[in-house]
């Protein structure tokens, strides 16, 4: 199942933070200090967040309907279309932005539509 998949690549990409913090650098915002401790905390933060995100979907997998799938898949697309723009406004690279966070969230979307309309 395609949502199953995007689940476990948000908990994989949130669990990187705990055994390899500089890899979250990559997330696309440059001048990041990243032995600054607010830096780590934000990024400790962050990998919660994407952990819980994916969690939420194998809870929604389980234990809820294709469109309640679908229904929460369209509204986590928040999710990387923002990271996207915040990648973009803080001047980060293009093909972060546009190649990691935004081609996420046309994936995410994808699968959303493809639980609502089957």
């Amino acid at each position: 199942m395609l949502a199953a998949l995007i689940g476990v690549g948000i908990i994989v990409i949130g669990a990187r933070v705990f055994w390899a913090p500089q890899a979250a650098t990559g997330f696309g915002i440059p001048g990041t200090p990243s032995d600054d401790r607010t830096f780590q905390a934000w990024l400790t933060v962050k990998g919660v967040r994407d952990i819980a995100s994916g969690l939420f979907i194998f809870v929604l997998i389980l234990g809820a309907t294709p469109d309640l799938l679908g229904w929460f898949m369209l509204a986590a697309t928040v999710i990387p279309t923002g990271d996207a723009l915040i990648v973009l406004r803080s001047k980060g690279p293009k093909a972060i932005a546009y190649g990691v966070h935004a081609s996420t969230a046309l994936v995410m979307l994808a699968i959303s539509v493809l639980l609502l309309v089957g």
